[in-house]
């Protein structure tokens, strides 16, 4: 059985920081069917801010998650449903388009990309040869694989975290590279990480390479005590980057030189019905206010194109 296929909504935002939840703000609140697709609340851009104090209409400080959870609870006061799932691959050209992730297939009339640009552009070496045979970005679609073995996962913030927990179902050892010497999330989740006996955790840890020979045989790690290989099957990748996070896309959209994505003033991309906002963007200036309003001249966009659009 294939995963599952979702009913076809009207608007599919891909992204849940300023300008994914300002877009769903304005969609949802013309009363179109608002799904909106993110990673976790806590991994973009916005989120990491520990302080804001010049965003509009906002008096004094607060943290940037802080002023994200507001954005959230307003879109879904609209309607808008968010689903914490991560966009594997798009087909933008179909009628309705479909946004694959590792659980279902959403379809939609048009969509908004607002994923940001916190990817990484460097791979570690052999990352890519080993990719499908021991190297994997989804815990939650292909930690069954790697049942009763040892694995590693690099990264930080709450979908790491949710992610590591999740192989624990499946592995006997998780391998948790922390590139810093705390962890940062969500703190009902770093109690449960805590506890779990599955976890090592390695803290300052540097990915610096994969080997093996037809699979990932092991990893070699640099920590503060030094450098030294991990025999393992699987590592999982959660590091976070600069680079605008398209891979999910192929060639399907019109790209800067720099991977980012190219629309005009109606931030339309190179696809009818596609639009994108936010950091994702090729542009010099990126503020939350700056994405919020392209957020919306995304959606005021995705309404006319609706509006007008017989399917």
């Amino acid at each position: 059985m294939g995963p599952l296929v979702t009913e076809i909504c009207d608007v599919i935002i891909i992204g849940a920081g300023p300008a994914g939840c300002a877009a769903a703000i304005y969609c949802a609140r013309a009363r179109l069917k608002t799904v909106v697709l993110h990673k976790g609340f806590s991994e973009g851009a916005l989120a990491w801010a520990p302080k804001i104090a010049n965003y509009p209409g906002m008096v004094g400080e607060r943290s940037g998650k802080e002023l994200l959870s507001a954005m959230i609870r307003q879109a879904q006061g609209f309607g808008a449903q968010f689903i914490q799932e991560k966009a594997l691959s798009a087909e933008l050209e179909k009628t309705p388009k479909e946004i694959l992730t590792g659980e279902a297939t959403h379809l939609g009339r048009a969509v908004i990309i607002a994923t940001g640009s916190m990817a990484r552009k460097e791979r570690v070496p052999r990352e890519e040869e080993f990719l499908g045979r021991g190297v994997s970005y989804c815990a939650t679609c292909d930690g069954a694989f790697f049942r009763g073995e040892e694995v590693a996962l690099a990264g930080e913030g709450d979908l790491a975290l949710e992610e590591t927990l999740a192989l624990c179902q499946h592995v006997d050892r998780v391998y948790l590279l922390l590139p810093g010497s705390e962890m940062k999330g969500e703190e009902g989740l770093i109690q449960r990480i805590l506890k779990e006996p599955k976890i090592v955790m390695e803290r300052k840890a540097r990915l610096l390479s994969i080997h093996g020979q037809e699979q990932v045989e092991g990893i070699r790690i640099a920590t503060p005590q030094g450098e030294r290989d991990l025999p393992l099957k699987g590592i999982f990748l959660y590091l976070k980057g600069r680079s605008p996070e398209v891979d999910f896309l192929g060639d399907s959209l019109k790209l800067g030189e720099q991977g980012c994505i190219q629309v005009n003033r109606q931030m339309e991309t190179n696809i009818a019905g596609v639009f994108a906002a936010g950091d994702v963007l090729c542009k010099e200036l990126k503020q939350a206010v700056v994405a919020a309003a392209e957020g919306t001249l995304a959606a005021l966009s995705a309404l006319r194109y609706l509006q007008r659009s017989p399917n």
